[in-house]
């Protein structure tokens, strides 16, 4: 096919479709004017509705009151007829009274310890009736026993008297009521007068707008159906699909209240009453019902003081659409003739356009097969001339762009190669997952440590996480999603045969150009060695400690076995049991037995097993343990302890290491003795107990100092350097700070921080650690 032909085709077929996009504009603006005027009609028709029915609404509560004040005048009636004792007081007496002071029935209600019942009546469906479900009415008989007189806003008050027209009765649900109660506080019971069905025929005329709105249909055929709608009750569960639902029968309580729903949608009613109460502008949409096209308008009606409702008037879509149908053949019919004329037109100049088009044709191909080395010759100046000029720019940029492309595909070609190799070949393990947590990529390492193949677990969920580390990962995830990093968590994640292994994962956000997450990236490191290496040092740590302790334990208990000796000799020269011997004796022997039982706590491994503990108690237990050893250098230790408990969550064994380190190196620093002063106090602003231990040494050199903690570094002749590392370590473990001051032939102060428990208590006086008084140091 010539271009010539398609642009007269082209040229046709847009004239086709700007034909066809305005009958279908007229068509839908025709459509959407004459909606429109019908909605407006509608509307206008729901205003008189809601005036007619608010006319009705101050008809009826006329006669509300009318019946209200011949209620009170009979209650007052009966109330000297009736004995004040309801026992005294018989049914068949209320039918002749009734029947005497021209009411329906009476009732006479009375009060139980969690009720107000009917004990009495004409009417024996009411007799035993209870009224604690019936919201506000239960308030006003309360408040009628009470104080005789009713202050809820609802219903009509008089004098000991209360009344809240008409509705149907609980008794008997197909009956509408009107009830009285009065109660002068003279007798035991309220007086309930009240008429029913006769009484109530003319009330529901009056009150109801059927009339009006079937003159209103009569007036415009075109409308279906008009509702008065209960937003409150509307499509309740057991609303069935006529509007009626047994739950709520009340007047005020109908889903309902006038007219009929024979053209309903529940679920799309709803939406649009709730929409029209919300927004307080009608709602329209066309529907399908009965396989009857129809246009609904929901109106919201707002009366001050009065519960709002919602008018639905269904319409007709009939005549809307044989009007639009006319307009459509009209202008059908002027566009086919406008077509025909265009067909010629365009055929002719199509001609005249497609002719220096050919030439440049030619040249364009050759561009299409990759040849940029040539020009366009066109000397004309219009369009197509200006045309060939761009065509010939064009013909250049490619050929420069296409070098560019080639360049920089070689150079991320390298790149990429390059960072694959680097994330291959490092020893950590390195995955990459989207944020619903699928893995996306993993390194050898990872398949290395963790026993995966890539290929199994890319595009897959990663089952690494032990169950009782879900909840911790959850709480992870969701600090990552927010953008911040998490780094140097240690763990235990599982491997693919189940076998689980000590991990240090450090885990970061992935953003894309604009700085949003898309990805997670995690390298994680196995330290199962480094951990056991770790363990091994405090063991062998507390080892050592444990044989420095030797000498002065054996001192310790020499002294009480010295005692024990002595008695026993003379007890076996004399041949007799002095039974005061025997109490010093026992008391040595406790106090041995105290020495190696904490002295086989340090020896032997333990359980690590966190607990609130008082450090001040800890303290105490290492001063005794230490107390023996620092006679024997000529040291005295002097503890400075507030009355405050300072409670931490702790293991008691590793924190008695960390003080037995630290106070043990406070001795050895002093060859010729001296005082350690240990001060300990809770500082209950930061929530952390502070420990300061100072000695009176020879100090640390200032060039030392950046090396403490360091494994093997020491400046004692037999030490390991390891102590302070292992202690470093347990009070990190606790989440604590250890700092270290000191000042060369002036001593060393050691600060411990620790969180400070949640729980603390003050003991007795008599409980408190030992404190001895001693002036304040300077550190």
């Amino acid at each position: 096919m010539s271009i010539k032909t398609k642009l007269s085709m082209i040229m046709s077929c847009s004239v086709l479709v700007i034909l066809i996009l305005n009958i279908a504009l007229s068509y839908y603006t025709t459509e959407e004017n004459l909606r429109q005027d019908s909605e407006n009609k509608m509307v206008l028709t729901a205003k008189q509705i809601a005036i007619s029915v608010e006319q009705n609404q101050y008809s009826s509560d006329y006669v509300k009151r009318q019946i209200g004040n011949n209620l009170w005048l009979a209650s007052v009636m009966a109330a000297n007829e009736l004995d004040p004792d309801i026992r005294k007081i018989t049914n068949e007496e209320l039918v002749q009274l009734s029947h005497k002071l021209g009411v329906s029935h009476i009732s006479l209600l009375e009060q139980t310890d969690d009720d107000i019942i009917v004990s009495r009546s004409s009417d024996p469906r009411e007799i035993g009736l209870s009224t604690k479900s019936m919201s506000y009415w239960y308030q006003a008989f309360k408040q009628l026993f009470e104080k005789q007189q009713v202050t809820i806003p609802q219903g009509q008050k008089q004098d000991h008297f209360w009344s809240d027209g008409f509705e149907y009765s609980t008794s008997s649900p197909t009956d509408i009521d009107i009830w009285g109660y009065y109660h002068d506080g003279k007798r035991n019971y309220i007086i309930n007068p009240f008429y029913n069905n006769n009484e109530v025929d003319d009330y529901v005329k009056i009150s109801s707008p059927d009339e009006i709105l079937t003159k209103i249909r009569e007036v415009n055929p075109s409308i279906l159906e008009i509702t008065g709608i209960n937003p409150l009750t509307f499509a309740s569960p057991d609303m069935g699909e006529d509007g009626r639902d047994e739950n709520y029968r009340k007047l005020n309580d109908r889903p309902i209240r006038f007219g009929t729903y024979q053209y309903g949608s529940v679920d799309e009613d709803h939406r649009a009453v709730v929409r029209a109460v919300r927004t307080g502008q009608n709602v329209s949409f066309v529907s399908e019902t009965h396989d009857q096209k129809v246009l609904k308008n929901f109106i919201p009606i707002f009366t001050p003081n009065k519960p709002s409702y919602v008018i639905s008037i269904v319409m007709d879509y009939k005549q809307i659409s044989s009007m639009v149908s006319e307009q459509l053949v009209s202008h059908a019919s002027i566009s086919l003739v406008l077509l025909e004329i265009v067909i010629f037109g365009s055929y002719l100049l199509a001609g005249y356009i497609t002719r220096p088009i050919q030439s440049i044709l030619g040249k364009v191909n050759d561009v299409a097969d990759g040849h940029f080395d040539f020009r366009l010759k066109v000397k004309r100046k219009d369009e197509l001339g200006q045309l060939a000029n761009r065509i010939n720019a064009m013909i250049r940029n490619l050929g420069h762009y296409t070098s560019r492309l080639k360049q920089m595909y070689e150079e991320n070609r390298a790149v990429k190669e390059h960072l694959e190799s680097i994330i291959n070949q490092t020893a950590d393990a390195i995955h990459i997952t989207d944020l619903e947590g699928k893995v996306l990529r993993v390194n050898r390492a990872f398949e290395q440590l963790y026993g995966f193949r890539s290929r199994e677990v890319e595009g897959r969920m990663l089952k690494i996480i032990p169950p009782e580390a879900a909840e911790e990962m959850a709480r992870q995830h969701a600090q990552l999603i927010e953008g911040l990093s998490i780094t140097s968590n240690e763990t235990v994640w599982m491997k693919k045969d189940g076998t689980r292994v000590e991990v240090s994962v450090s885990t970061a956000p992935v953003r894309d150009e604009a700085g949003e997450i898309t990805a997670l990236i995690s390298v994680s490191r196995d330290i199962t060695n480094r951990n056991r290496m770790e363990e091994l040092l405090r063991r062998s740590e507390k080892l050592t400690t444990v044989g420095q302790l030797a000498a002065g334990v054996a001192h310790e208990i020499r002294n009480p076995l010295t005692t024990l000796r002595g008695f026993l000799q003379l007890q076996q020269q004399s041949n007799k049991l002095n039974h005061r011997h025997l109490d010093l004796m026992l008391s040595e022997l406790d106090r041995i037995n105290l020495i190696v039982g904490e002295f086989l706590i340090l020896a032997k491994p333990q359980a690590v097993h966190f607990q609130d503990r008082d450090v001040r108690f800890i303290l105490g237990d290492v001063i005794s343990l230490l107390d023996s050893q620092a006679h024997l250098h000529g040291v005295e230790f002097v503890l400075r302890a507030s009355s405050d408990s300072a409670m931490v969550h702790c293991e008691e064994n590793q924190l008695k290491q960390v003080f037995i380190n630290v106070l043990k190196n406070g001795m050895e620093a002093m060859p010729n003795g001296g005082s350690i002063y240990i001060k300990l106090k809770l500082d209950e602003q930061a929530k952390r107990v502070r420990i300061e231990i100072r000695d009176e040494g020879i100090g640390i050199p200032e060039e030392m100092m950046p090396k403490l903690g360091e494994p093997f570094f020491t400046n004692k002749e037999s030490g390991t350097g390891l102590g302070l590392m292992v202690s470093q370590r347990i009070i990190e473990s606790h989440k604590g700070m250890m700092d270290i001051k000191s000042a060369l032939n002036r001593g060393t102060t050691v600060i411990i921080e620790l969180p400070a428990s949640e729980q603390q208590t003050s003991l007795p006086e008599a409980d408190q650690p030992a404190e001895e008084q001693q002036p304040d140091e300077e550190n």
